[in-house]
Order: C-alpha cells, then sequence, then structure tokens
C-alpha cells in the first residue's frame, strides 16, 4: 500500500470519529481540503463517501464539503457520481483564497473539520475543531509551533516511510480524547504492508510496523530520556506519551510497569499499584 492510501484511511478514520458530534450543531458544519497545489480527487471521493455514511444524521442539519487549491482538476467529475444528500453542500474551488470561500458558505458558527497540506498550515485562521496537515518529513518542529499558534494545543506528529518516498502527517485538537482516538486509529492500520511509521520526536529515528500493539522501543529510549531531566509522576509520563510522541498513554503504562521489572527505573512509594501519583525516577537517583 503507498502512503497516500494511508493518509486517506486516517483521514477517512478522523471523520468518522469527528461527524458525530459535529454534525450534531444546529449551526451547520463544516469539512474542508485545502491545498497550494493539487487536490487528489481519490481523496476527495473518499471524504465524501465517508461523510455520506451519516446521512441519517443529516435531517435539518446543514453539512458543507470545501475543497480549496489551484489544482482541483478532476475533483469535481470524480464528485459529480456519488449521491449527497439535498442537506449536504459540496463546493471545489479553484485558488486559494481559503478564508473567502468559508465565509461564502457559512462555515464562521459551526464546528470544523480541516485537511490541509504545509502550503496552507501557517496561514490557516479558520477555528478548526481539530485539523489534520499534510508535510515535508523534517518539518515536525516547524508544523507543531505553526498548530500551538493556532490555538491546537495537543499535537501528534508521525512520519509515514516506504521504499521510495516518506511525509509527515501533523495532528491538532484541543481534545485529549480526540488526540487519544487519533492515535488509536493511526495504529489500528496494521493492514498496510510496506509502510511504516517513524516517530519524529526519536533522536534514534527507528522505523516501526504499523501494529495494535506498537513496538515499545522508541517510547521506552523517549520516557528514559524525559526522566533525565528529574522524577516525573505515572500520570505526567501519561501524558508526555500522549502528547509528546507517537504511542499513547495506556502504552506508557505499560512501558513504565517494563522498566520497573527491568531495574531501569524505580518507583516512590515502592510497593502497590501503579496509580497516576506514584513517582518514577531513574535508577540510581
Amino acid at each position: 500500500m503507498s502512503i497516500g492510501a494511508v493518509s486517506r484511511e486516517l483521514l477517512v478514520r478522523c471523520l468518522d470519529n469527528w461527524a458525530p458530534g459535529g454534525l450534531h450543531s444546529p449551526h451547520g458544519a463544516t469539512f474542508l481540503m485545502a491545498s497550494g497545489g493539487s487536490i487528489e480527487p481519490e481523496t476527495a471521493e473518499a471524504a465524501v463517501r465517508a461523510l455520506g455514511e451519516f446521512a441519517d444524521r443529516l435531517r435539518g442539519r446543514r453539512l458543507s464539503v470545501v475543497f480549496v487549491g489551484p489544482g482541483v482538476d478532476g475533483v469535481e467529475e470524480r464528485l459529480r457520481e456519488l449521491q449527497t444528500p439535498v442537506e449536504f453542500g459540496v463546493h471545489v474551488v479553484r485558488g486559494t483564497a481559503v478564508a473567502a470561500v468559508l465565509k461564502a458558505v457559512g462555515a464562521g458558527s459551526g464546528p470544523l473539520f480541516a485537511m490541509v497540506d504545509d502550503s496552507v498550515s501557517k496561514d490557516f485562521k479558520a477555528k478548526a475543531v481539530d485539523v489534520l496537515v499534510t508535510a515535508r518529513v523534517g518539518t515536525w518542529g516547524e508544523q507543531r509551533r505553526d498548530l500551538h499558534a493556532h490555538g491546537f494545543e495537543l499535537t501528534v506528529g508521525v512520519e509515514l516511510v516506504d521504499r521510495e518516498t516518506e511525509a509527515l502527517v501533523a495532528f491538532g485538537t484541543r481534545s485529549a480524547k480526540a488526540l487519544e482516538a487519533f492515535k488509536n486509529e493511526m495504529w489500528a492500520l496494521d493492514e498496510y504492508a510496506g509502510v511504516r511509521y517513524r516517530d519524529p520526536e526519536d533522536p534514534e529515528g527507528h522505523l516501526m510496523d504499523i501494529a495494535l500493539e506498537p513496538n515499545p522501543g522508541a517510547l521506552r529510549r523517549e520516557l528514559l530520556d524525559a526522566l533525565r531531566d528529574g522524577p516525573m509522576t505515572v500520570t505526567e509520563l501519561k501524558h508526555f506519551a500522549l502528547t509528546d510522541t507517537v504511542y499513547r498513554a495506556a502504552d506508557a503504562q505499560k512501558v513504565v510497569t517494563a522498566l520497573l521489572h527491568a531495574g531501569a527505573v524505580t518507583r516512590t512509594p515502592e510497593s502497590g499499584r501503579l496509580g497516576g501519583d506514584v513517582v518514577i525516577r531513574l535508577s540510581g537517583e
């Protein structure tokens, strides 16, 4: 499978998580896909099909699906054959005036989910609930700063790597629940043989197979590195894993348990349940 196929599947899963709440809004909801280059017709079709699965929730509601980019050749033709509900408005606009297009479709008051590339993300001003960014490998630090600057306090970036190409996918949200859901979906794509993940925060840059139970090696290194700055509670380590790595909070709990059994770290108190308030420190400190 290609990196493009993995990105499309991640988008579809994001929409599956966003749509139930987003379509409930009385002010209408908007999905935006914007690019400074070309929008792939296959990705546009996948998004429309995914949102069409929620047609029963659209009665009395409004959904705008907006595609904006200089290269939209083939998008309208690809979408024209799809059957969409009356309340389902699809807009394909050639150009880069994202803000003006969103204003024209009345996207100001309802929830917005966006997928943009790195040529759009830096100037992205819309008040999205969640945003998915596709970018070049090596730009995670820059993408993260831009997401934080736009109010997305919780972020994750993952590099997709196959034999010939590589790309960065970043996700920004204001909800820890949404971040955890994204990561669960990210690791559930284990049928995509040939594409592997790389954590941009991992200094050793190891490649990881996509699996429901990911290899914990990179997380082990990152937690130990974080503990070199001083002791942390289990809750703090789980939060660190969620917000600063490609892993989930539950993965951190497992790695901390393994580190304790290996003697790499110690805990206070020394016995009892490994609750959130247990303090973890490097052995010998």
